[in-house]
């Protein structure tokens, strides 16, 4: 059960720097209209954008039908990530999930409120951009994204020997017993 209460106030403490850091972009820098910018570093800026879709701009919403649809989607989604980050026991796969969920709420929030996500982090190098314009929100469920598939990928299979040699361990004590 602790284990779940940790999750659940790093997902609320996602939740909040987002909003926080989204309020404080648009609200006390005043960078809320699309193409206002401030370089923070050489690498770096500040740079206010709407984003209408989801995952990288993808299933864009076209109309208020679409917006609605995608707050419910990723409701959904986010219920889902709920309800699987409750049944997890390990605290590393709690926090992974903790983060997905966090960030979702931020995003959802927005949609709701906005009807668009507002993205302000811009890491670019020259006018290479390694990635689209982000914020807490999308870095959190990235970072929570590679967690799980980084863990179920190597924990995978250490976890699968580990009972292979649990059952293989048992087979052979019953055996022996014989």
């Amino acid at each position: 059960m602790k284990n779940r209460i940790i999750g659940c106030v790093t997902a609320l403490a996602i939740f909040v720097v987002d909003q926080l850091t989204k309020n404080y972009v648009t609200k006390g820098l005043g960078i809320d209209r699309v193409g206002d910018a401030m370089e923070i570093l050489p690498f770096f800026d500040l740079r206010f954008t709407r984003n209408f879709g989801v995952s990288l701009g993808m299933f864009e919403a076209t109309s208020p039908e679409m917006r609605w649809g995608l707050v419910l989607v990723t409701a959904l989604i986010a219920l889902v990530v709920t309800v699987w980050m409750m049944r997890e026991k390990l605290l590393a796969d709690i926090l992974a999930l903790s983060l997905i969920l966090g960030g979702a709420l931020g995003n959802i929030k927005d949609r709701y409120d906005l009807g668009y996500v507002v993205d302000f982090a811009d890491l670019h190098f020259g006018e290479f951009r390694p990635f689209l314009i982000f914020n807490v929100a999308d870095a959190a469920i990235t970072i929570g994204v590679v967690i799980v598939l980084a863990r179920a990928f190597f924990m995978g299979d250490k976890d699968k020997a580990e009972v292979d040699g649990l059952m293989n361990s048992k087979a052979a004590d019953a055996a022996e017993s014989k």
